[in-house]
């Protein structure tokens, strides 16, 4: 009984088609979701927040440049958004309202984004 047992055991030569049938099926359902995720647009196409440069001065938020910003897309907290409409490098983008972070947050196509910050 014991040979038998041994020989049961040392015997392998039913494991290598195994491993390779499930070494197969794991490439095959790794490709069919990877296409997938592609075929179906999971990854989305998602705009980039713009990029923009802005100061303090005094209880300005000053519009350095960067990308073109309209504050109508503009929103704050620890100030208060001009109503100037499209910023050009100069202008005073925000009123500072007291002390702490000052965020001036970009938001459109979809998203919040915050674009700049500062203590003060």
């Amino acid at each position: 009984m014991k040979e038998k047992i041994k020989q049961f055991v040392a015997d392998k030569r039913g494991v290598s088609p195994v491993i390779g049938v499930v070494l197969m099926v794991a490439v095959v359902v790794i490709l069919a979701a990877v296409i997938g995720a592609f075929v179906l647009g999971l990854g989305g196409n998602q705009a980039a927040a713009p990029q923009a440069t802005f100061s303090v001065d005094g209880q300005s938020v000053i519009y350095e440049g960067g990308d073109s910003l309209s504050t109508n897309n503009l929103s704050a907290s620890g100030a208060k958004v001009s109503n100037k409409g499209d910023l050009t490098p100069g202008d005073t983008a925000a009123t500072i309202s007291g002390n702490g972070t000052v965020r001036i947050v970009y938001e459109g196509d979809g998203q919040s984004s915050t674009i700049w910050q500062t203590e003060v």
